[in-house]
């Protein structure tokens, strides 16, 4: 069973999943710090607070915190800060992932149209029409008499 297991994760496929999910959660991170750090202060700005994240509606006459983490200990919150965060990270995430696989198919049909523009390269002649056309190349090099 050992040797099964290490023939599975040997394979070509597994490796680039893996490799993927890496890169994928490493990108997931750069994307996150883009949305926290870059355009939810300017969105909060726009709409007359610095941290979009501690948005929320108290569902309860008990919450009065200030914050999100704080309100949350006190009772029940309606977060939608925190859900629109997350909302604009998988819709970046999302439009470069749609970018990238747009760029990957643009490439893959420039690549086959390079294939349809190129000239097939006829099969070789049968042996019997080349060993023809070698008597008949040997018979106009030899020396007329």
């Amino acid at each position: 069973m050992l040797n099964e297991f290490k023939a599975f994760i040997a394979r070509g496929n597994v490796m680039d999943l893996a490799v993927g999910v890496i890169i994928g959660g490493a990108f997931g991170g750069i994307v996150k710090s883009l949305v926290d750090d870059l355009i939810m202060p300017i969105v909060g700005a726009i709409f007359g607070g610095f941290d979009f994240s501690n948005y929320f509606l108290p569902l309860s006459s008990a919450v009065n915190a200030p914050t999100l983490a704080a309100a949350r200990a006190q009772g029940a919150v309606f977060a939608y800060g925190s859900f629109l965060t997350v909302l604009i990270n998988f819709l970046i995430l999302a439009w470069i992932i749609f970018l990238m696989v747009k760029g990957v198919n643009y490439l893959r049909m420039q690549v086959e149209r390079q294939e349809e523009a190129a000239p097939e390269e006829l099969p070789p002649p049968p042996a019997d029409v080349q060993l023809l056309t070698e008597i008949r190349d040997l018979l106009a090099r030899r020396p007329a008499v």
